[in-house]
């Protein structure tokens, strides 16, 4: 039982000691875009308040990695986590990447930045409230539409499971 014990010691040992991990900065960038960008509205183009990041990851299998971390991936999920982004400003890209020799690992581009955003694209995105209440008379005629928040739509989802159950919630 004690040789199991330094054995496994032992083995924990060798996989902290090769197992690497590392972050590499690659580039620090002023402008940076993939997608088309008509510079000359850049007088109407306003700086994001919130910094935004997006990531491409990769996984190593035993020793078979599973693809490469595309930093094009990376930059477009940035840019489209924000209605009206063109662009991110003042911004770095990074490599990260660990591994545990024979057994897993990951690779992983990031990018992060200041959204540049577009007040005419922004406008004309349609954000779509998630949640409605609709009232319908007994002929299926729409009497009216109401946009609720998340947390008024659960709440009239558990009065009426509570309803249809029977239990009285009403006081």
């Amino acid at each position: 039982m004690r040789k199991i014990k330094l054995i496994l010691v032992f083995l924990s040992v060798l996989v902290f000691i090769f197992s690497s991990s590392c972050s590499r900065r690659v580039l620090d960038f002023t402008l940076i875009s993939s997608k088309n960008v008509d510079l000359t509205k850049g007088a109407t183009f306003k700086r994001g308040t919130k910094r935004v990041d997006g990531s491409d990851k990769v996984h190593i299998i035993l020793l078979i990695p599973t693809g490469v971390a595309n930093l094009k991936e990376a930059l477009d999920e940035a840019i489209e986590c924000t209605p009206g982004c063109v662009a991110l400003l003042d911004g770095v890209v990074y490599y990260k990447f660990w591994y545990i020799p024979l057994l897993y690992g990951q690779q992983t581009a990031v990018i992060e930045g200041t959204p540049l955003i577009d007040p005419a694209l922004a406008s004309s995105y349609n954000i779509t409230p998630k949640y409605r209440k609709i009232k319908i008379d007994n002929k299926g005629v729409v009497k009216s539409v109401e946009m609720i928040s998340s947390a008024e739509y659960l709440a009239l989802k558990n009065k009426l499971a509570k309803t249809s159950a029977g239990i009285n919630t009403e006081n």
